[in-house]
């Protein structure tokens, strides 16, 4: 049979092994008890039984080997458990031209909205990369390294989601990657509600290869420099060891929104030639909105004292002004189109400063050694290192953006230029002051993140059970530095030089240290600043993070008794962490000091004791019975205990059904029940003031939401169920299908912002209210929330895969056809009161990362063609259309509309988008390899996207087609 199209569904009798199970999704709690019951029952009984069988049962064949797989503690011949288990091989990594894991990862159709992409550099967890199996989020996907955890990041996801990051794959080091499909608490505890993807690296190699490649955008940015060389020695037969080692640098640089401006709105705010004005922020930076509300100019809007209207600086008719600027004219600071009808001047910042990829630069080491004590017995030991360094920038800051802190909301928008600021154009009397302070350049960040990992242990069998032990520790270091940012006391210090705000910024020593009766001068006069004032006004921040990771666990497996199907499997386990995470606060963040920063501070610790049982049971030919049950002791939140039942039925070779019910729980992180707080920002309209008649509010715009950790709250709590069929028609025809629900209650969230915008859960500044407009309250300067257990969410769905393969005759060689599409039937999130809210479709929920949406559909197509030495590969991934709406059948409507109150985009829908990669590899020898990928070979364009902030008018999950067309080589070389 030809290699490429073994069908991985197969015995190795050549028989199917799946399984028929009832409509999980009705199953009763008593039934569940009742399984669990007969499971251990069955337990007890095989143990008493087992000296007798022990000698009545022959012993495997030798020549039959058994297998761990994910979601399973149970060696064994086949190749597949009950639930769906989806697996990357090297050569299917090899095929996407993807550079790392993450990118391949987050391509899946299974993947969907809460992912962290490795291009938002701008988030709370900048530097890192995510997964979110069924759109759950990176909390609720458990990553594992060749079956066991890792520390989790440093930098949790919107402050709040502690995740694994996916950066620290050696990807040259990859054997393969399995990804459980599956709720798995009941195997592997926390954190598995939504599956587990388990990365599995090389563990024995011979040899040495070397991997060196380059890629480049079609505009010639974005170089990426990747270097990976991997070295085996010792065979572990003769020799009695094996030693790997694999070390990898890559260098990855940025990619800026100015360079894509002849792709239209990629990455420009300025969006009034698609049919937006400024008065919706989508004209660009500095435009005047209304009565007292104006955006930052380059070059400042200053507020008439007197009937609260902006004027901009540079503006030779302001109403009312004592002196004028000629140097402050717009036309000296930009040749961006004008044309804003309050008169602001206009400039698109995020096009100018943004950056739709961050720099960054890798460095990644592998080493693993096993050693053959005895027949029985093998020592092992692995080590890991990874180093990243990322660069990020963003606009410069608005001098007027309100912050947070868990004390309360911060408003800055009384900052003004003081009665005798030499360029106010009210001289003599103060004045608000609106001003972007590019003569500060982009706010910066860089985040230095190092990832170490040790194991040590043992494994092998002992009085006929397979055992495997071993200590673990990992930790994780991040420290971000951060320049451009302004502290708030002496910014006022230095604008408005009253005694209140100079005693304020005096204990700044910095501050103190300037000559009396500095100034800061601003846009046409900014050259007049020394570099001490720019030192005391914004230096550079820093803040670092630490989790730490001790487990030790042992678990062992054996055949008990003989059934009627083959023999009855256990597999029994225990283990012990320690876990530690602590965040420090940004300085300057725990007093709201910081314009435009978010406060983002935890610290916390906890130990887990588990223990775990499992069996499998084939009681009859082709029908198999699985469960499993673990509990959990935490030292902060309680107990756990999680089973997991499933079923396998083969009616007839060629057609075989499955099913699972599985229970899950995800234990609240330390951002969310330890000690510290989070200010962080979301966008939002204000339905109050736009019903008031204040424009500008009606449409979303970035707001601050203050939200505390809740010592009280209890883990999220998960029931899922999978039932599916493989249907294997032809040698190399397989079709799977797979119907899945997954309902997550108890979840730690936020209040919708919305929710308790409504609510008035809210802070506000009187002072911002437009004259005019009876009962204007002000804007909105932050939300006030809490962590709390305040929902539940059902996700259902379904996936189908598909592989076709074809000989297509001497001379010809071999095609390969493959698709994976998975579908949501809904994504409804029920709050407490009972409302509910369904995602699948929409562009919500934009409480979790980006604001990327929750597409329905998400497919992968494949087509592999190889002859002889010559193997190419297309791939092309397809996101499905979105609603423009927050959820389905939102009664506010669309999420934007057009100048003309037309929805936006038009039909309300963000278009479909889908990516074709092309991949082709010729071994040149028996030596030596060459490959080479264009990515978004049609150079597709991302469609508009108004809504998202993970990215400037294009959906994060398009990123291929706002970069455009990309191209890689390499050569890989085998000694």
């Amino acid at each position: 049979m030809d290699s490429q199209c073994i069908n991985p569904h197969l015995h190795d009798d050549g028989f199917l092994k799946f399984a028929l199970f009832k409509d999980i999704t009705m199953l009763k709690e008593t039934v569940l008890s009742r399984s669990v019951r007969l499971m251990f029952s069955g337990i007890a009984i095989g143990v008493l039984a087992q000296p007798v069988l022990a000698q009545e049962t022959a012993p495997a064949s030798p020549t039959v080997q058994r297998v761990e797989i994910t979601g399973s503690n149970i060696r064994r011949a086949q190749a597949e458990g009950v639930s769906p288990v989806q697996t990357l091989s090297r050569a299917d990594i090899e095929k996407s031209g993807k550079s790392t894991v993450a990118e391949l990862l987050q391509t899946l159709a299974v993947d969907n909205q809460g992912s962290v992409p490795t291009s938002f550099g701008n988030g709370f967890a900048a530097g890192a990369s995510g997964i979110s199996l069924r759109g759950l989020g990176t909390a609720s996907t458990l990553v594992l390294l060749n079956g066991r955890r890792i520390a989790p990041y440093g930098l949790a996801d919107d402050g709040q989601k502690v995740f694994s990051d996916l950066n620290i794959i050696p990807a040259d080091a990859v054997e393969r990657v399995e990804i459980l499909k599956d709720g798995a608490s009941a195997i592997y505890g926390s954190d598995a509600i939504a599956g587990v993807v388990n990365i599995i690296l090389r563990s024995d190699f011979q040899g040495t290869t070397l991997k060196v490649s380059y890629g480049q955008t079609g505009y010639s940015d974005g170089g990426d420099v990747r270097l990976a060389v991997t070295h085996g020695f010792g065979d572990i037969v003769a020799d009695k060891y094996n030693v790997v080692m694999s070390a990898e640098y890559g260098k990855k640089n940025a990619v800026w929104n100015r360079d894509r401006s002849d792709r239209g709105y990629i990455g420009a705010s300025d969006l009034r030639n698609y049919g937006f004005d400024a008065q919706q922020a989508l004209g660009g930076t500095g435009a005047i909105t209304g009565n007292n509300a104006a955006g930052s100019a380059i070059n400042g809007n200053v507020r008439n004292p007197t009937t609260l209207d902006y004027y901009n600086r540079g503006n030779p008719n302001g109403v009312g002004f004592t002196r004028t600027f000629p140097g402050a004219a717009c036309s000296n600071f930009t040749n961006h189109p004008q044309g804003d009808p309050g008169g602001g001047c206009l400039i698109d910042a995020p096009q100018l400063y943004s950056q739709m990829q961050p720099s960054q630069e890798t460095g990644n080491v592998f080493l693993r050694g096993t050693f053959q004590l005895s027949q029985d017995v093998q020592a092992y030991a692995e080590a890991n290192y990874f180093t990243s360094q990322s660069s990020s920038s963003t606009t410069p800051t608005g001098i007027s953006g309100s912050v947070g802190y868990p004390g309360g909301p911060v408003s800055n928008a009384a900052v003004a230029l003081g009665a005798n600021h030499p360029d106010n154009p009210y001289f003599g009397t103060a004045a608000r002051f609106r001003y972007l302070a590019a003569d500060l350049g982009p706010r910066v960040s860089n985040i230095d993140s190092t990832f170490t990992r040790f194991v040590t242990g043992l494994k092998g069998s002992a009085a006929g059970w397979d055992f495997d032990t071993a200590l673990l520790y990992s930790q994780n270091k991040v420290s971000n530095d951060r320049s451009g940012y302004l502290q708030r006391d002496v910014m006022f210090a230095l604008l408005n030089p009253t005694a209140a705000n100079v005693a304020a910024a005096r204990s700044n020593p910095a501050y103190a240290a300037l000559p009396a009766g500095s100034y800061w001068r601003i846009g046409e006069n900014a050259g007049l600043n020394s570099a001490a004032l720019y030192a005391a006004l914004a230096p550079k921040i820093s803040n670092d993070a630490t989790t730490k990771m001790a487990q030790i666990d042992f678990k062992a497996s054996r055949e008990l008794m003989a059934l009627p199907g083959g023999a009855l499997g256990i597999a029994v386990g225990a283990e012990y962490r320690h876990e530690s995470t602590e965040l420090a606060p940004t300085a300057g963040t725990d007093k709201g000091n910081i314009v435009g920063l978010g406060y983002s501070a935890y610290e916390g610790s906890r130990s887990v004791t588990a223990a775990y049982t499992e069996l499998v049971a084939p009681v009859w030919k082709g029908v198999e019975l699985s469960g499993a049950i673990r509990a959990d002791h935490f030292s902060d939140v309680g107990n756990a205990y999680t089973p997991k039942v499933g079923l396998k039925w083969n009616p007839v070779k060629e057609f075989a059904v499955r099913g699972s019910f599985a229970k899950g729980f995800r234990a609240p992180s330390a951002a969310e029940n330890g000690k510290g707080g989070l200010a962080a920002f979301s966008s939002a309209s204000d339905p109050l003031r736009c019903a008031l008649g204040v424009t500008s509010a009606c449409s979303a715009a970035s707001i601050a939401i203050i939200t505390s950790p809740n010592p009280a709250l209890s883990p999220e709590k998960s029931k899922s169920s999978n039932i599916g069929f493989v249907w294997d028609p032809l040698p190399k025809t397989n079709l799977t299908v797979d119907f899945w629900q997954i309902k997550r209650t108890n979840e730690i969230n936020q209040e919708q912002t919305d929710a308790a915008i409504a609510a008035g859960h809210v802070a506000r500044d009187p002072s911002t209210a437009q004259a005019g407009i009876a009962g204007d309250p002000g804007a909105i300067t932050a939300v006030l929330a809490n962590y709390v257990n305040s929902a539940q969410t059902k996700v259902r769905g379904v996936d189908l895969d598909f592989r076709q393969g074809f000989d297509l005759g001497a001379g010809y060689g071999k095609l390969t056809f493959d698709a994976k599409w998975t579908h949501l039937f809904t994504f409804t999130r029920t709050e407490k009161d009972g409302s509910s809210r369904d995602f699948a479709g929409t562009h919500g929920n934009c409480d979790v990362s980006n604001c990327m949406g929750t597409p329905d559909n998400r497919v992968n197509l494949g087509l592999t063609w190889e002859l002889n030495k010559l193997r190419v590969s297309a791939a092309a991934n397809y996101r499905g259309a979105l609603k423009n709406t927050n959820f389905k059948n939102d009664p506010d409507g669309c999420a934007f509309h057009y100048a003309n109150g037309d929805d936006a985009p038009a039909g309300c829908e963000l278009a479909s988008f889908t990516s074709i990669d092309l991949n082709a590899r010729y071994k040149i020898n028996e030596k030596m390899e060459l490959f080479g990928t264009v990515q978004n070979l049609f150079d597709k364009r991302a469609p508009l996207d108004p809504l998202t902030y993970g990215a400037v008018s294009y959906n994060p999950l398009d990123f291929a087609g706002a970069v455009g067309r990309y191209f890689s080589g390499g050569l890989k070389y085998t000694f």
